[in-house]
């Protein structure tokens, strides 16, 4: 009798398949016990989410819980909607009654549609960018210029709600080109689109310039140049090569997009996934929300295999044949005007650090700059310098955390994987920071600490999914084989040969989401989650002042400003190699 075997790779199979069951679970269990992690009664809030006048009776709640079938407990509930769930059951709204896959259905329909727009325009933004360098460098073999890199970083940092404010008040409102609110048909589809697109561009271009940077230092480019090959033949090889590193990222940019438009879908009042999952989080709708949360986890488990596929089929013959020669390390160091930037930035908060934050005037709310207030002054008539300059700490300081403990998890989660598969990270991307901002403050109560953690959360993800593609290159190269063959360890390849060539350009990624770290926070803060609302943090200065941004644009020109010198400087930042 023949023994029984078990494929080589069965066991990492299975392992990844309970993983992935554990993620979906956890999630589920996570999201049912959002009402008792804070301690709340959800009668009351859905109560209050069908009708706000209506007074607190014993009786009425009572009801409530009986008509709607509210559990007693977390784990009996979430049992039977993942009972539900997988008859495809996702049960009723507490609050309006409906069926949740009806609603839920329509709503994804409308989401992933804006998606999939956004990200034609993230994409055709970032080709736009980076075309006139990437021809100029097929000639010259020179890496990307900064302008491109500048560009790039100052659409990174780009608020997403300033920028929908923006286009909705003067396209929409003033010139008349658009509808200002709605999705009735494709006419409501171009601002918002615009607004998730092109600051998710700017960290594509970003990243896409890394990568053709590293694609023009590699042999086989000086070789095709040497020979004779025409540059458009030498262009559409680079440009091949850069996007099968960019092409997870992109995709993983469309999934980030599903979960978190929320803001813009709010701005524009489109009944999308965010916005119905942002509404049920507030009411503790939790049959609504575990379905969002569902829907959104599996979309990012699949379109993150679908990612890892096509990286695969772009590089073909080369992931197996030890093809790959990653490019040499470059000396390139940041450019002057990067250290003039930072030097005009912290000149700004030094002045402001001398004046009080804090002190109201109001017979001076909302005056414009004057010599004895540079910046002017925002609603409260607090001197806008001096709030600049105090919420400096707070906004870097708490931005700088969040990118670095990302980075770190990122790589770990990204790099000690041989065989790289969709997993927990995919899974985790599609939720909206908005509900793990929710799951924390519950848990540990709302603070700036809390949001960090909140974001950090999140924000981990796409550096990991960075990560682990550059990884799979760098151990289908020629030297990482030759390794192996020697007999060297898994640690040893890992500490010696993928590590030193991954963390530069990774590291680089978590510079660049500096800003959109500190957006994130602003946007937790915004709902009671992260600094008060008296805070001189940037990002909560910006979402105050956003309803005066028309009348006095002095109020969000001074954080915003800041953000985005601050996505310059990250940006421009050198780290080894590039």
């Amino acid at each position: 009798m023949r023994p029984l075997t078990t494929s080589p790779t069965a066991v990492p199979a299975l392992r990844g398949l309970l993983v992935v069951v554990g993620a979906f679970t956890g999630l589920a269990f996570v999201v049912g016990a959002l009402p008792w992690l804070g301690g709340d009664d959800p009668a009351q809030t859905v109560l209050r989410a069908r009708s706000a006048e209506q007074e607190l009776d014993p009786a009425v709640l009572e009801a409530i819980r009986r008509d709607v079938g509210m559990p007693d407990d977390p784990i009996s509930g979430t049992l039977s909607w993942l009972a539900g769930a997988v008859r495809g059951d996702f049960g009723q709204s507490w609050v309006t009654g409906a069926p949740v896959s009806t609603s839920i259905g329509q709503a994804l329909g409308i989401s992933i549609t804006l998606a999939l727009a956004a990200s034609a325009v993230c994409l055709v933004c970032a080709l736009l960018v980076l075309a006139p360098s990437l021809w100029r460098a097929t000639r010259t073999a020179q890496s990307v210029g900064n302008g491109a890199i500048a560009v790039g970083s100052l659409l990174a940092a780009l608020p997403e709600f300033l920028l929908a404010a923006a286009l909705l008040t003067v396209l929409a409102v003033h010139l008349g080109l658009a509808p200002t609110s709605g999705w009735a048909g494709p006419q409501n589809m171009p601002l918002p689109a615009l607004a998730l697109g092109i600051p998710a561009a700017g960290v594509l271009t970003r990243m896409l310039a890394t990568a053709i940077d590293n694609v023009l230092s590699e042999p086989w480019v000086h070789t095709w140049r040497a020979t004779g090959f025409r540059r458009t033949a030498v262009l559409t090889a680079v440009v091949h090569r850069a996007v099968a590193v960019a092409l997870p990222q992109l995709v993983l940019l469309f999934v980030g997009l599903l979960g978190s438009g929320i803001v813009i879908e709010t701005v524009f009042a489109i009944p999308g996934l965010g916005a119905i999952a942002l509404h049920a989080v507030l009411a503790q709708d939790l049959p609504v929300v575990q379905a969002c949360v569902a829907v959104l986890a599996l979309l990012g488990l699949v379109l993150g295999a679908m990612g890892i596929l096509a990286h695969r089929w772009m590089l073909g013959a080369a992931l197996h044949s030890a093809g790959l020669a990653p490019a040499a390390p470059r000396s390139a160091g940041t450019p002057r005007w990067a250290f003039a930037v930072a030097a005009v930035l912290g000149t700004a908060i030094v002045a402001g650090m001398p004046r009080d934050p804090n002190a109201i005037t109001l017979t001076e709310r909302l005056h414009a700059p004057t010599a004895a207030h540079p910046f002017g002054t925002d609603a409260l008539g607090r001197d806008l310098l001096a709030r600049f300059g105090h919420g400096a700490l707070p906004s870097i300081g708490a931005s700088l955390t969040v990118s670095a403990a990302a980075l770190v998890i990122g790589l770990v989660a990204g790099t000690t994987r041989t065989r790289p598969r969709a997993g927990i990270a995919d899974v985790l991307n599609a939720v909206p920071p908005v509900l793990a901002g929710v799951v924390v403050a519950a848990v540990a109560g709302p603070g700036m600490l809390s949001a960090a953690v909140a974001v950090c959360a999140v924000a981990w993800i796409p550096l990991a999914v960075h990560s682990r593609t550059l990884a799979t290159e760098v151990r289908a190269s020629g030297f990482v084989q030759a390794a192996v063959t020697s007999g060297a360890g898994h640690a040893q390849i890992l500490l010696r040969h993928v590590l030193p060539s991954v963390l530069p350009s990774v590291a680089r990624h978590a510079l660049v989401r500096l800003p959109h770290n500190a957006l994130a926070l602003a946007g937790l803060g915004f709902l009671g989650l992260a600094a008060p609302h008296d805070s001189p943090e940037w990002g909560t200065m910006l979402s105050q002042s956003l309803d005066y941004a028309e009348t006095a644009p002095w109020t969000v020109a001074a954080p915003a400003t800041g953000l985005a010198l601050l996505g310059l400087i990250a940006g421009l930042s050198r780290t080894g190699r590039d």
